[in-house]
């Protein structure tokens, strides 16, 4: 066991919750913060602590976890009056675990340096499963000494933990992340409807795939999902839609052409279109479903 740490960790939904527990198992005194007294109190009955707002969660932290939606989350949490930076001491380590743009991290950890405090960007993937189950792949930006410092902490969250470079880039490889699991989605779902029209069996069909060169992580953690047409969501298509959002836009910025990722993005937009996007990214099936004829139910 690493030693143990004081850990603010602010932002307690799908993800955060999980990842805050994992870091009470692993020993650390760990005071959370949501908006949601209910995320709070799962962190308490795991033998962590709660805190009635920002300032309260991180006055002694020696580490500040974040993690929550978006861009302006971010800024309104750390930037923001009565965020994380008017609040923390000087040499803390915030650490923003949230999937956001490049920019916005890289404008997070200048602000942070101006009042004596050290960031690392670090956006995971593995989705709710992974991040219960402590297997999450972690992508980190920032100081290497920063991460050096940190990196007991990850290991108590994923078993994927790697050092990409400066300030943003753990956001542009989750990015490219991002771009990787819509596309292996919504062409698992492809495949689901054309064996499933072929008369099939399905089950039979995914299992031996997945056993072979079209075999993924993807097909592993949501097949489930599609064979029993279950998207209760580890991972909604807003965020998701959200993501494709930020690839598309900083492929632009780098000059690089995503032909089959743009047609991706825009099917992830119309399945939050049509009342898709609270639903789990895997519901991208339902696309294909009415994109085949088929009717689909209200979910």
């Amino acid at each position: 066991m690493s030693a143990s740490r004081k850990i603010a960790f602010v932002g307690l939904g799908i993800m955060g919750k999980p990842m805050a527990v994992n870091l009470v198992k692993a020993g650390h005194q760990v005071t959370g913060f949501d908006l949601s007294q209910a995320s709070i109190d799962a962190v308490i009955a795991a033998g962590g602590q709660g805190a009635a707002g920002i300032a309260d969660a991180v006055k002694d932290a020696e580490v500040v976890i974040t993690m929550v939606p978006a861009d302006p989350h971010v800024e309104a949490v750390i930037l923001g009056e009565g965020g994380v930076l008017e609040n923390v001491k000087a040499g803390t380590l915030v650490i923003d675990m949230s999937s956001i743009t490049p920019q916005t991290s890289i404008k997070v950890g200048k602000a942070a340096r101006e009042k004596g405090v050290r960031t690392l960007d670090a956006p995971v993937s593995g989705g709710e499963a992974g991040a219960i189950e402590a297997v999450l792949s972690i992508m980190v930006g920032g100081e290497a000494a920063d991460f050096a410092e940190a990196k007991p902490l990850f290991d108590a969250l994923g078993t994927t933990v790697i050092h990409v470079g400066p300030d943003g880039a753990g956001q542009t490889v989750k990015a490219a992340n991002q771009l990787i699991v819509a596309v292996n989605i919504q062409v698992l779902a492809e495949a689901v409807v054309f064996l499933e029209n072929a008369g099939v069996d399905l089950a039979a069909a995914l299992d031996v795939l997945g056993g072979g060169l079209a075999g993924s992580t993807v097909l592993n953690r949501k097949k489930a999902n599609m064979l029993n047409r279950e998207f209760a969501p580890g991972f909604r298509i807003d965020l998701h839609h959200k993501d494709m959002g930020i690839v598309t836009d900083a492929a632009r910025a780098v000059g690089a052409a995503l032909p089959v990722g743009a047609v991706v993005a825009q099917l992830v937009a119309s399945a939050r279109a049509n009342g898709d996007g609270s639903l789990d990214h895997s519901a991208l099936l339902r696309g294909v479903e009415r994109l085949s004829g088929r009717e689909v139910k209200q979910p």
